[in-house]
Parts: structure tokens; sequence; C-alpha cells
């Protein structure tokens, strides 16, 4: 067989099919609620308000989609997670097309694309509005369009690679490691001989043209994301350890998953059949090893999975084949996605809160927080969706028994951009006027015209605040039994007569993290 020949391999519906399930399972669980706006999207919402070519903590294109979006669909949670939905529609088609590519026939294809249907951390992503579901797409189209380079021999597709890695830089900085892992996998397989081709280098050109105005707007505003990533590493991030990373990679691609992406890295790393995408393998393992000196969060290595699925189902399928197992086809699809449904809750808001938090005990979860706070019953993804709007309302009481005279020059000041943002999200009901903070892109946006005469300031303790104000009062408590620790018992202060104009000490609130 020639280099340019497509390897020997069937279409199959099942992907696209696959993929239609995980659209409508996550537009389904949308319509129906949920359990609330996520912390993040609020951030997101009021990030698409204030477009730039880079902020503190993410670069731009995901919140120039968020604006296209809001203004065409409007803010229902169905519209604000479609295209989410969409992405890991595509994430699960295109596990099933890789798995094509790689010579795969219909049960490896169907085995592929159902692995990523039912891995957690894929149905967490896809299922809010966040730079992470576009990110694994984009991951995704990368492996695709490496292994029609190297399939086909076709060096002409690099710019598209260059497109893609580009479009991806643009969404997050993390593709970058899935870069350094892929050019670790050329570097040391025989594919290295792509290196040294006008089109890699032409492709790379690409990237960095795409990449280009994010570097210029960190250059002009003093790199904030460099101390954004070393405070988030010192202060916030919890320590992960490497059983606990491993743990990570079992628990968020799903227990049942390690029947397919073990044999697909194994595959990959040292079978006959898989030697000529081994840079695939190496690139899995580069990355993990560069996650687990950095300390990475677990789920930093989940865009790496889409070719693992694809490798395990062509090389089961090839297995099963040569042994005559025929029972394989029917069991194990039945196997994970009976283990899918199984575990489905964990990532999928589709119990009511004390059913899941009984469901979640029955099957020994502790709740968990990557970061540094206490987590509550529900776990930090879940805690993250709840007392926001209470939250709002707890402020708007609080504003409105206010004097007129003081609404019109009243300052709301918040500890964190998931506080400012339900402020800003489901203020305009309440005659909220925008919050400010100093928390990541929210101190960029400044003080507004606010002088500090009168200010609502939400959390924090007494003794941070009172030496700042003539006179500074608890109004109420805010609480709600499922928040975030540190976002429940907040107490919402009323303070008066700031001692310096709100300008002019707007750095001493700064902090990116």
């Amino acid at each position: 067989m020639s280099r340019s020949e497509p390897t020997k391999s069937s279409s199959s519906n099942w992907p696209l099919s696959i993929a239609c399930v995980s659209l409508l399972v996550h537009v389904i669980v949308n319509a129906t609620g949920g359990y609330g706006i996520f912390r993040d999207e609020l951030y997101y919402i009021a990030c698409s308000e204030h477009l730039d070519w880079g902020y503190v903590d993410q670069p731009p294109l995901s919140l120039l989609v968020l604006a296209v979006n809001r203004a065409l669909l409007g803010d229902s949670l169905v519209a604000l997670r479609l295209l989410p939905a969409l992405a890991g529609a595509g994430v699960v088609l295109l596990s099933g097309l890789l798995a094509r590519e790689l010579g795969g026939k219909e049960f490896a294809q169907a085995i592929a694309s159902l692995s990523a249907l039912i891995a957690p951390l894929y149905l967490a992503i896809f299922d809010f509005y966040s730079m992470n579901a576009f990110d694994l797409l984009f991951a995704a189209l990368s492996f695709y369009i490496l292994i029609r380079i190297v399939r086909t021999g076709n060096p002409k597709l690099w710019p598209l690679f260059g497109l893609v890695i580009g479009s991806g830089l643009q969404n997050k900085l993390s593709i970058l490691f899935l870069g350094f892992g892929l050019i670790m996998g050329l570097l040391l397989t025989s594919e290295r001989r792509q290196l040294t081709g006008k089109w890699f280098w032409f492709g790379a050109a690409i990237a960095a043209a795409l990449f280009l105005p994010y570097i210029v707007w960190q250059i002009r505003h003093g790199w904030p994301t460099l101390e954004f990533m070393r405070n988030a590493t010192l202060y916030k991030n919890a320590p992960v350890s490497l059983v606990d990373y491993l743990g990570g990679q079992v628990l968020m691609l799903h227990p049942n998953n390690l029947l397919v992406w073990v044999p697909g890295l194994l595959y990959l790393l040292f079978s006959r059949d898989g030697s000529r995408y081994r840079l695939f393998g190496i690139a899995y393992i580069a990355i993990f090893i560069l996650f687990v000196v950095q300390n990475g969060k677990p789920y930093y290595q989940g865009p790496t999975y889409p070719i693992l699925f694809a490798a395990g189902g062509t090389a089961i399928e090839r297995f099963t084949a040569r042994r005559g197992w025929t029972w394989a086809k029917p069991a194990l699809p039945a196997f994970l996605l009976m283990g899918g449904l199984y575990s489905a809750p964990m990532a999928l808001p589709v119990l009511p809160v004390e059913t899941y938090i009984r469901y979640a005990s029955s099957i020994g979860f502790a709740p968990q927080s990557e970061e540094r706070d206490q987590p509550t019953a529900l776990g930090q993804h879940y805690s993250d969706m709840f007392g926001w709007k209470e939250m709002a309302e707890t402020v708007a009481r609080v504003y409105h028994a206010l004097p007129p005279e003081d609404q019109a020059k009243c300052a709301i000041l918040t500890q964190n951009y998931g506080q400012a943002g339900a402020i800003d999200f489901f203020g305009e009901v309440y005659g909220l006027p925008k919050a400010i903070s100093g928390h990541n892109s929210y101190w960029f946006w400044g003080p507004r015209e606010y002088t500090g005469e009168v200010m609502i300031i939400v959390g924090g303790e007494r003794e941070e605040h009172a030496p700042d104000f003539a006179s500074c009062e608890q109004a109420t408590v805010h609480t709600h039994p499922y928040a975030r620790s540190f976002e429940t018992n907040l107490s919402i202060w009323v303070c008066r007569g700031l001692k310096w104009p709100l300008k002019e000490i707007w750095d001493e609130v700064r902090f990116f993290i």
C-alpha cells in the first residue's frame, strides 16, 4: 500500500448518532433548569460586555463568541449553553472519526464515540459555557488534522492545523501544552521529517499570526496573565500528588473507560499496527509528565483522550476479531453505556439536590475541591451553581433600603468575579447598578465614576473595611445551604465616607488569581 492510500476502513453512522444523543442530553438537561447558572458563566457574561483583545485569565475568542451568541439567542440557560453542547457533540463525533482514520470499522468508531459520550469530565464541561468546551473541540480537531497528515502524507494540511491551533490559542492557552506534546511526539518518531517542510512552518506562521494580538495585549498591560498564573499556583490551587493525578484520570474519564483508553495508549506506544501513529502516544506521555511536574489539575489532561478512545476502540476491535469474540460487540458498548448512566448524576445536574447528596454518599463519593476551600456536600462543581440569584436579592434589599440620595452614589464592591457577575447579571431586574471588583478583569474595568462616599461591600470582615471609612455597618448576612463555603454566611456591609478617593486607591484592591 502506498503512503498516499487511505487505510481501509468503513464509514459508520454510529459517531454521528452518538453525537446527536450527546447534544440532545445537554439541551434537555438545560431546558429543565439544572441547578442554575455557574460562577464562571456569570464572569464570562460580564467579559462579553467588555470585549477586548485579552483578559487577565483568558484570551478573547470564547467571549467574542458569547457576545454574538447572547445577541442572537438571549441569556436563557438553553441559549447560553447551546454552543458548549454543540462542541461536546463535535468531540463525540471526532472521537469516532479518529477511530476511522486509524482503520477502525463500525465497532471501533462506536466504542470511541461512546467513551467520549460517557466521560464525566466531558459531560460536565459541555454542560455550561466556558472556554474549556471549545478547548476540547480544538484539541480533537488538531488530532484529526494531524492524523490525516500522517496517514495521507499530505503536508498541505499543515496550514489548516495552524489555523486550528492559532484559534485554540485565542480561546485558551492550555493548547500550548497539547502543542508541546505533539512536537515531542514528532521529534521522537520518524515523523520528525514533517518539521523541516515548508508547509509545517507555514502552518506555524498562521498560528503565530492569530495569537499575536493577544500577546500584544499582554505586553501593553504588563503581562497580567503571568501574575494570575503565579498567584493561582501559590494561593488558590490545591496541591496534587501523582496518585491524585492518576486517580483523577480514572474518575474523570470514567472507570469503565479504562478498558478503552489504556489499551489505546498501549496500542499507540507498543503495537506494530499502531506504530505509524506512535507520536500520539508519546504526546500523551509527555503532557502527562509535564502536568505532574507542574502540579497541574487532573482535568488539564482531558483534551488528550479522544485519540486514546479512538486507538482503544481500534485495538479492541482487532483483538476481538482475531479471537472471534462476537459477544464483545454488544457487551462492551452496553458496559460503557450502563456505567455512563450510573455515573451521569456526578456530572449532570439531573437529580434533586438532596437526592443527589444521598446518591453521592451511597457510591462513596467524597465531596472535593480543586481549590483551597472547604468543599460542601455538593462538591465544588455543583456548589458553584448555587446562591447567586439569592445573593443579588439580598444586596438589592440593602440597596433599596438606602435613602434615594445615597442610592444615586452607591457603589457595590465585591470580593470576587462570581459575586460581581451575579450583581451584574441578576441586578438589572432588581434595579442595581453594575458592580465593581478588584478581581481579575473586573479590576481593569475600574471603579467607574464612584467616589466611595457610599458603598455596599459584599463579604469580608469589619476589621478589613472599618479603618478605611468614616462608618461601616453590617446590614445583613447572606446564606445559602448549597453554596461554596466562602459564599455563604456572607456579610453585606454599608460603608460611608471612604477616607481616600476611590480612583487613587484602586490599585490596592487589585488581585489576580
